[in-house]
């Protein structure tokens, strides 16, 4: 039982600032609500997967016309806006109660960083215009292949030109969740399920009350047949007790509960969902369940290839997405091991985990050394998959999993430590600049980032200064988080602390004694950057590649790949509004007091992040940075991307993880 199944066959058819919404986990005051408990005599019944069901049961085969989305943070807004723009015949509405969040979803200044997030928004929300353009292959010698692009239906005549088609606007942001729910056919559930902060199952458990509180709103609203699909990651049996949730308020319908998790990185999300390695569906194995499983089914087959979208039983599925961010962080936890022997040895933890990855069993994913991962998953599904053995009484299995954890924050510490200790034991009188804040490349996500628990060490030496610069993030925003997170003491320097955040590395680096790379950002390297891509897919095209000639009626996914072509084959400057197909409607005007414009005014970022994103990121100039760095010039490399070869002969004195 709970095997996955064959593919399923053709149908026949926040990141907010400022405002009081940190991109830190928070856990409501007063909450006690947590993972549903489960008790050993339960563990026999994890086999069972049918789901009470309850009369009369609906036809689960009425078309599917309306989403809603519950939730517009990180998984809900792109989830959404990646199925609105692959299904332009769908109306899918995003709903959250926080209008701030709401306000910049319906602007140009989107609440969120994501590389692409900003392209396909505009398509699915703003609507398109028709346009055409040549569907030759740019030729080697063709010194504007970008200029292939014409809004004249009169160039169509010829063979090699192709048009888009005009589109109406589909993907909608409200605040309206009752009136949204009760007009769709399928509700995602996507909102913050952080770890419990008090209470029972503190530090471990999963925090349930969003979940609950929406679980609520949508049994006291939902239609009858409406599909309710899991986007949040829960823990295991949490389809129950959204089944008993429901019966509670409306004993006398039937509903469908489907686990559908995410499987994004921060980063890569857009990636991650337009070119997805599987789409994961839980169902209850009754009739009416593989019904409501292949309705979803044919929502993601707009795009996704039958082959890549599994079933499973419901618990199956909810329980795949913490065993699969457990044994990633593993794997990091395992190297982040052996590069500390690495340093007591005289071994390179590079060169050995290249050597292991050549290994099939094991691959060469996941093995990068570094200060330990971040982020809003890895941490809290491991503690909620903890929390799920101990309740079974798997007190073994528990502590197992709970080491992982344990080894991340020793890695983390000992970078700290070290850090320290080159610097003669006392940081007093000296400038320390973090570059990085963000818990990873190509996001301003910044929740559980290991750079904000280096900072905390840093600050009980006392130095005369921590600056910190981020590519990504707004230091608007960086210094609101901080002073929210660090209450209690002076940290930031208009409180009278040492932190200072500045827009750019080289003011941040000068006259300092020591800079720790705290984020793997390209634009850090010292040597060619190393793929972030995903795993190679066949059906994922490679942006550099010109994708034409495309077939006869070209799909959004192939639109798309044209279009990031010729941003990149542009030269700089060529298309200042990121539009090289001339596609765009314009974007949603803001008010004359719009924060956000006057954010951008006052600091020079934004947070959209969108310009640009698909050129090559600029390398810093060491040279200049060992310069005007003060001696004795010290960097600690924490994600293993400097040649200390480079940097040594600039009088840089290279400290790195594993080696």
């Amino acid at each position: 039982m709970g095997s996955v199944q064959a593919p399923l066959s053709e149908p026949e058819d926040v990141v907010t600032y400022i405002d009081g919404a940190s991109t830190a986990p928070t856990t409501p005051d007063g909450s006690s609500s947590s993972s549903p408990m489960l008790h050993p005599e339960l563990a026999a019944d994890l086999e069972r997967t049918g789901l009470p069901a309850l009369s009369p049961v609906p036809d689960m085969s009425r078309p599917i016309r309306n989403i809603c989305c519950v939730g517009a943070g990180y998984v809900g807004g792109p989830t959404a806006a990646v199925i609105a723009y692959q299904n332009p015949h769908l109306r899918v509405t995003v709903v959250d109660k926080n209008e701030k969040r709401i306000r910049r979803w319906n602007s140009r200044h989107l609440p969120i960083y994501e590389p692409g997030l900003g392209d396909i928004v505009r398509i699915a929300r703003d609507g398109s215009r028709q346009c055409y353009f040549i569907n030759n292959p740019a030729r080697v010698d063709d010194e504007s292949p970008y200029l292939s692009i014409s809004r004249n239906p009169e160039r169509t005549r010829h063979n090699t030109w192709t048009s888009a088609p005009p589109r109406t606007p589909n993907l909608f942001f409200s605040t309206k969740v009752a009136e949204s729910i009760r007009d769709a056919d399928v509700v995602l559930i996507a909102v913050n399920t952080p770890t419990k902060s008090r209470g029972a199952g503190a530090g471990s458990a999963t925090d349930m009350t969003a979940f609950e509180a929406v679980t609520s709103e949508v049994a006291q609203n939902a239609r009858p047949g409406t599909i309710i699909v899991e986007k949040s990651t829960v823990p295991c049996r949490t389809a129950e007790l959204v089944q008993k949730t429901m019966a509670v308020h409306r004993p006398a319908v039937h509903y469908e509960v489907l686990s559908n998790p995410e499987f994004l990185a921060a980063g890569t999300a857009m990636k991650d969902l337009m070119y997805p390695d599987r789409v994961l569906i839980g169902s209850s194995m009754t009739t009416s369940g593989r019904k409501a499983a292949e309705a979803l089914a044919g929502i993601y087959a707009a795009w996704v290839p039958r082959s890549r979208i599994i079933t499973t039983n419901v618990y199956s599925s909810e329980l795949s997405k913490l065993v699969a961010n457990s044994m990633l962080a593993q794997r990091i936890s395992s190297i982040n091991s052996i590069s500390a022997i690495c340093e007591k040895t005289g071994a390179n933890v590079d060169e050995i985990a290249a050597s292991i990855g050549c290994d099939p069993r094991i691959g060469d994913k996941f093995l990068k050394a570094g200060i330990g991962f971040g982020g809003s998953c890895f941490k809290k599904d491991i503690l909620s998959l903890v929390y799920l053995a101990e309740s079974l009484g798997l007190d073994e299995v528990g502590e197992y999993w709970r080491q992982v954890v344990k080894m991340n924050e020793y890695q983390r510490d000992r970078f700290s430590r070290r850090v320290i200790k080159c610097l003669n034991n006392t940081l007093v009188g000296k400038k320390l600049t973090l570059l990085g804040y963000a818990f990873k490349a190509n996001t301003s996500d910044t929740r559980e980032s290991p750079a904000l628990e280096i900072i905390k060490t840093l600050l009980e030496e006392g130095p005369k200064e921590i600056a910190i610069f981020d590519p990504c993030c707004n230091p608007v925003v960086v210094r609101a988080e901080i002073r929210g997170l660090l209450k209690g003491q002076a940290a930031l320097k208009e409180d009278g602390g040492p932190i200072e955040i500045y827009s750019s590395a080289y003011e941040a680096c000068n006259g300092s004694h020591a800079v720790l790379i705290t984020t793997e950002f390209d634009e850090f390297r010292t040597n060619a950057a190393e793929s972030q891509s995903k795993p190679s897919i066949s059906s994922q095209p490679a942006w550099s590649a010109d994708p034409r000639p495309l077939s006869y009626g070209p799909s959004e996914t192939d639109i798309l790949s044209l279009h990031k072509f010729l941003l990149r084959a542009a030269p700089a400057g060529a298309y200042p509004d990121s539009d090289p197909l001339r596609r765009y409607n314009p974007e949603p005007a803001c008010e004359a007091d719009c924060p956000d414009c006057g954010l951008i005014k006052t600091s020079g970022y934004s947070t959209a992040g969108n310009s640009g994103e698909e050129r090559p990121k600029e390398r810093l100039n060491w040279s200049k940075i060992a310069y005007h760095m003060s001696k004795p010039k010290w960097l600690f490399d924490g994600k293993g991307i400097v040649d200390p070869k480079v940097l040594t002969p600039l009088g840089i004195r290279v400290e790195s993880v594993g080696r």
